[in-house]
């Protein structure tokens, strides 16, 4: 395992890492050692109708030590970065030392190098753009996009070309030129001790497999029964990563063995996104394997 940096007792700990690779488990170990308060950076894991399925922290865990920003925001609401660092800027200088940890690369980017002001997508235009997507696939959205602004977003990512594309068409200005008018950080880098987890495609691999198998065993099946009646997939909250699987297995249009395979497959093409962002934005922060490597 490679050592952990120092850590000061009032500097602000971030962690990164791809699904399924033990970042929580460190940030509840910086608590318990160091104090602190536990901070979501997960897109997903904001939303209150998946626990099992985004492997939010257990019950066990919230009671050992106090976890925000998790399941607190109804599974239909819109919710973005914005949304987000609005949600974590009392908590960086009211209460205890935040650790914030989390899978999603673009939080920490805003949060230590500042967003851009950017207007809300007004809803119509939301509306449309999930329906052409739908249509013709976020493809054609991409092709439509400026050279500088397709340089730098996920391009296999469809949120993000398509928040790319409605920023373009709803104020007539390329992301990347909203980015490079960007006001100062909420929390710089220099002011943390930032950790990202660098792991084997391998191992991260089995831990994918083994993990979906335990979140059946703990109810993700149930938890998708439970959302059967309300699954739209524009919501966001629908992004999470199996639940469009369980849905599908639900509906009687594939077996459990056939979703849970499709599951794995997905969960390890977003995490292969994932450590392909943190190796590109996250190069000068402390690399970290855990110990089970």
């Amino acid at each position: 395992m490679s050592k952990l940096p120092p850590i000061a007792s009032h500097q602000p700990v971030l962690i990164a890492g791809p699904t399924a690779s033990g970042k929580s488990a460190l940030a509840l170990e910086i608590t318990q050692k160091h104090g602190g308060v536990i901070i979501n950076a997960d897109a997903i894991q904001v939303f209150d109708n998946w626990r099992v399925l985004t492997a939010r922290p257990s019950e066990a865990d919230t009671t050992a030590a106090p976890h925000l920003l998790y399941g607190h925001i109804p599974f239909d609401a819109e919710y973005s970065v914005g949304h987000w660092l609005r949600d974590v800027a009392p908590l960086l200088t009211a209460g205890p030392r935040p650790i914030i940890v989390g899978g999603t690369g673009l939080y920490f980017t805003a949060l230590t190098q500042g967003l851009a002001d950017i207007p809300a997508t007004p809803a119509q235009l939301r509306e449309d753009t999930n329906a052409r997507v739908a249509a013709e696939g976020f493809e054609t959205l991409l092709a439509e996009l400026d050279a500088e602004t397709t340089a730098r977003i996920d391009t296999q990512n469809p949120m993000r070309v398509q928040r790319a594309w409605e920023v373009l068409t709803a104020t007539g200005r390329p992301l990347a030129d909203w980015q490079d008018n960007t006001p100062p950080p909420l929390l710089p880098l220099s002011d943390t001790v930032p950790i990202v987890f660098d792991v084997p495609k391998d191992w991260l691999n089995t831990r994918i497999a083994q993990r979906f198998d335990l979140m059946l065993e703990q109810g993700a099946l149930e938890e998708a029964e439970a959302n059967l009646t309300t699954f739209d997939p524009t919501h966001l909250s629908a992004k999470a990563i199996g639940a469009p699987e369980l849905i599908a297995h639900l509906r009687g249009e594939i077996d459990l063995p056939t979703a849970r395979e499709r599951a794995t497959i997905a969960t390890r093409q977003f995490a292969k996104r994932q450590r392909t962002w943190f190796r590109s934005k996250m190069a000068n922060w402390h690399h970290h394997a855990p110990a089970n490597l």
